[in-house]
């Protein structure tokens, strides 16, 4: 006979430990019914009959949030075979009352003493035996982190199960109490029952010592220390994910170099099926549709799974120790200001470095207030794939200034971020308060296991939802790249040119171009309404670093031969090499994405491509472009993972529009602004 165990707990009492330990790889992630709160089961990985289903984190059965009023209908509607409730032994007086609350339901329950050896470190007893004595039900000391118990717990919640056998508990109050009596009564009866169970150190006559949790948060939470602490933290998060130049020594950190590693050798399984594709004599829109679109595509998806592997793999350590709880306790204070909770503050960090896992984490927001409106903002911050436009952009317009400018980008994307999210909050939700509940856990050691599972679970989400919307997107702007009406017969190229006939065309011939030039007009208002730059806007959606390259193609009478030859003949064979030239030695060939990798993206010619300012003529608009591709609609990857945690395209798209509207409006503003201060 097939069993559903549901288990319910606290937040941060070791519930998704447990869920781990208990179900490892057979467990899926989907969504309840009708609401974005994800709905997590598995199989029991010793008796596949059993399924074990994650309960929502909640301190009570209040219908108060989404949350609790998942975990309390399901328990009390849907009826589950038992229900396993994880109590934080370290904190039991608070964690006895949602156990109070599922003993009333009358389903059949197992407790599971959880973090019973940091119990044991305080120098605190717990007689599991006295406390099942009292609430009628078993008691199962565990410590989920390294699956002590989980057996034992396992067996008695099947028994519990198979017997269908309820708690018989004794009355605690009248049916005409009030809400608030109620609750008094359930404390002081959970008072009673931790008089009879609990042996504090202090009640045994020891003095109370001060445990190590208290001794790091007299660090870690100091008011004058945990803001900058917090950001050297984070600081050696992002390095080890995303620097080039790890702690200043010259090298990859993890992530780039896994990056470059995954990089090398699909460039060279690339280059296997280009050869083998030409030595088949595969005509040019197949290769390029296998090779720029489907190996492009998956190469994109690729690039992104190492610094999201690293950047998780080290959340989910932060997380499991206990330090995250303590950030989002230090900067509640902050961003309740506008309307969000603590927790919204790493997210939105994150999205400094790359804003796909900085998305991804907005799924630890327990309010779905808080995650629509923070993945929909840190979509809004200067990603490191921005970069290269604002350095193209202030190379070629704003030489003397470029500090400033880079420097007031980043303060509008601050600035803008805080008065969407007033906004939303005022407009949509109606300036509704996301509670803040937290109980601090007691920092600890997470297992290689339990980090390594999570850092896992989200790479593989990102790859199979993100992934999918990376490989169509790329696929689909390359086909409106090279492909036009004229593609139909094939004769795109004239013949008396010299050139033999072809299905594809030149870009500023396609399909791009013309949708290019079709919506050129609207971008017109903010300074750039010609058709090469609102092709590069589009572009930048499969990734914003597209809008330097296609810049570069599309402006490619500024890089002839010519000027790229005496633009690099000025160099050294030292510095031609460090760029990329083999042996140090000029190649025609190489020159021009090696221009556009290593000379444009980093900002590095002050008189690159001098007929874009016939396009973008003032430095205003200049600016207006930048802001808008700063605030408008991140890349495809990021929308996938919009698309993963808002759980519904409408709510996606929804999210995109205020995107684009708000990058219209600032870009507009500054455009028009400008001219105030020519």
């Amino acid at each position: 006979m097939s069993y559903t165990i549901a288990l319910a707990g606290n937040p941060n009492c070791g519930k998704t430990s447990l869920f781990n330990a208990l179900t490892g790889s057979r467990q899926h992630v989907g969504n309840w019914p009708g609401v974005t709160v994800d709905k997590k089961e598995g199989e029991y990985k010793k008796d596949r009959t059993v399924t074990v289903l994650d309960l929502p984190g909640t301190y009570s059965l209040s219908p108060y949030s989404e949350e609790e009023k998942i975990a309390r209908d399901y328990i009390v509607k849907e009826r589950p075979a038992a229900v396993i409730d994880i109590v934080d032994g370290t904190s039991i007086e608070r964690n006895l009352y949602l156990t109070l609350q599922i003993l009333e339901t009358g389903v059949p329950v197992v407790i599971a003493l959880n973090m019973i050896d940091e119990v044991e470190k305080r120098g605190d007893k717990i007689d599991a035996k006295k406390l099942s004595e009292l609430l009628g039900v078993p008691v199962i000391p565990t410590c989920a982190r390294n699956g002590k118990g989980t057996d034992e717990l396992m067996k008695a919640a099947i028994e519990a199960a198979k017997n269908a056998k309820a708690s018989k508990l004794e009355k605690i109050y009248d049916a005409g109490d009030s809400e608030e009596t109620i609750a008094d009564k359930r404390y002081k009866y959970i008072a009673g029952i931790v008089q009879q169970a609990v042996v504090k150190a202090s009640k045994a006559g020891a003095v109370r010592q001060e445990t190590t949790s208290d001794k790091i948060d007299k660090i870690l939470t100091n008011r004058f220390l945990a803001l900058p602490l917090f950001a050297l933290i984070m600081y050696l998060m992002f390095a080890c994910a995303l620097s080039e130049n790890f702690l200043f020594l010259g090298i990859n950190g993890p992530g780039r170099w896994l990056e470059g590693f995954v990089g090398t050798i699909w460039e060279y399984l690339t280059g296997l099926v280009e050869s083998g594709l030409e030595a088949a004599g595969a005509a040019d829109w197949a290769m390029g549709l296998v090779i720029d679109g489907i190996f492009g595509g998956i190469g994109a998806i690729l690039g992104f799974m190492p610094l999201v592997l690293v950047l998780y793999v080290l959340m989910a350590f932060l997380e499991d120790s206990g330090y995250m709880a303590r950030v989002a306790f230090v900067m509640d204070r902050i961003f309740r200001k506008f309307g969000l909770s603590g927790r919204s503050f790493i997210p939105i960090l994150m999205g400094f470095g790359c804003s796909v896992p900085a998305i991804m984490a907005t799924r630890t927001l327990e309010s779905e207030k808080d995650r629509r409106i923070t993945a929909i903002i840190t979509g809004m911050v200067p990603c490191g794939a921005k970069l290269p436009i604002f350095a193209m952009f202030c190379a070629i317009f704003f030489p003397e200034n470029t500090t400033l400018v880079m420097f007031s980008i980043y303060m509008t994307s601050i600035v803008v971020a805080i008065i969407v999210s007033l906004l939303m909050n005022k407009l949509m939700f109606k300036s509704a308060v996301s509670n803040f509940i937290m109980e601090l856990p007691q920092y600890r050691w997470p297992t290689i296991k339990s980090v390594l599972m999570l850092g896992w679970e989200k790479v593989k989400g990102f790859g199979v939802k993100a992934g999918t919307v990376i490989l169509l997107s790329t696929i689909l702007i390359w086909v409106l790249s090279n492909f036009n009406l004229g593609s139909l017969n094939g004769k795109n190229l004239e013949e008396s040119a010299g050139e033999e006939a072809s299905v594809m065309c030149e870009m500023d011939d396609s399909f791009m171009a013309s949708i290019g030039n079709f919506v050129a007009p609207i971008f017109k208002p903010l300074g750039f309404g010609e058709w090469r730059p609102a092709v590069g806007i589009v572009t930048g959606w499969i990734a914003k670093e597209n809008v330097v390259v296609t810049f570069a193609q599309l402006y490619s009478d500024d890089t002839s031969e010519e000027y790229l030859a005496e633009f690099f003949g000025k160099m050294s064979a030292e510095e031609l090499e460090e760029l990329g030239f083999e042996n140090g030695e000029y190649d025609p060939e190489a020159a021009p994405d090696i221009y556009s990798e290593g000379i444009l993206f980093e900002g590095a010619d002050e008189n690159a491509l001098p007929t874009m300012k016939k396009d973008i003529r003032t430095p205003n608009a200049a600016l207006a472009y930048m802001l808008f591709n700063l605030l408008c609609m991140p890349c495809f990857a990021a929308v996938g993972s919009m698309k993963r945690e808002l759980k519904t395209w409408k709510k996606t798209l929804g999210g995109v529009g205020i995107q684009m509207l708000t990058a219209y409006i600032v870009a507009l503003i500054v455009y028009w602004a400008g001219f105030l201060f020519v």
